[in-house]
């Protein structure tokens, strides 16, 4: 079963791909309608259609970067380079293993060192612009920040040492986790709870979300929950205290494409904060 998976990804066609980012979005977008965490006063359409500009977007820098990963994996293999080239293990460890290092490096990383570097924070603004967060946020990325990420997901290949199946394995989980825990969806507590000790779920990401410190600051994950509670940034706050937006931005602007493009070169953005910001959305 193991190995069908891995030939699997090692031919998976571009269609195959397209469709698991589209059925993903699909199938949480049909939850959203059936069970919503927050009921929204807004129009779904019309919020979803910049997400998928910025979808589109990092789609395109992806593929036009994806010859830079699979140099990178071809190489590693052929070297010898990385951990899974250098210590042998059953491939059932290896996928484990594997998906844990690109997690690590590819997305928590990527993701905290964002927050804490100055002008590449300006760049992910745009995806924590998003004050209706629904599962069309999770590829809300600037396209620049969309450069960010498949430098960390170059580094993490070189470090894990992982062929290219794995990698495909990877980025199609990765899209499918944060497609889930972006999801506008009401889980039962008990659920939600139990999964996120496992990968991150929906309510534990929400709280990344908040429009403000020190909820932004936190749970950093996408996949696997683990790396924010072994460095600490895990946070738990109820739903019902949540707001979305940031209280540095006009947050009635999250859907105007044009004022989203240019919030990294903006110097006149002020803290909203100094002005007495109030999240500008109903989120009960």
């Amino acid at each position: 079963m193991l190995q069908e998976i891995a030939d699997y990804f090692s031919t998976i066609p571009s269609l195959h791909r397209a469709l698991i980012l589209a059925g993903g979005i699909t199938l949480f977008w049909l939850v959203e309608y059936a069970v919503p965490l927050f009921k929204f006063k807004y129009n779904k359409f019309r919020h979803a259609l910049p997400n998928l500009f910025f979808t589109a977007t990092t789609i395109v820098v992806n593929f036009g970067f994806a010859f830079l990963i699979v140099l990178t994996s071809d190489f590693v293999v052929a070297q010898k380079v990385g951990i899974l080239q250098w210590i042998v293990m059953p491939l059932w460890l290896q996928i484990i293993v594997g998906l844990m290092i690109l997690d690590l490096i590819g997305a928590w990383l990527a993701h905290f060192v964002q927050h804490k570097t100055k002008w590449m924070w300006k760049f992910h603004m745009v995806h924590h612009a998003d004050t209706y967060v629904d599962t069309t946020t999770a590829n809300r990325h600037h396209p620049v920040e969309s450069v960010f990420r498949v430098s960390f997901t170059l580094l993490a290949v070189f470090v894990c040492g992982a062929p290219m199946w794995l990698v495909f394995l990877y980025q199609s989980m990765s899209v499918v986790l944060a497609q889930f825990n972006h999801a506008n969806m009401r889980m039962p507590v008990w659920l939600d709870t139990a999964i996120s000790w496992v990968i991150v779920s929906p309510n534990m990401h929400k709280v990344h979300h908040h429009y403000k410190l020190p909820q932004t600051d936190t749970n950093y994950g996408n996949i696997f929950s683990l790396w924010d509670r072994l460095f600490q940034t895990y946070m738990f706050t109820p739903t019902k205290d949540l707001n979305y937006g940031l209280d540095i931005l006009d947050n009635t602007r999250d859907n105007d494409l044009g004022y989203q493009l240019k919030i990294p070169f903006d110097k006149n953005i002020k803290s909203a904060a100094d002005e007495g910001f109030v999240p500008n959305i109903p989120m009960k």
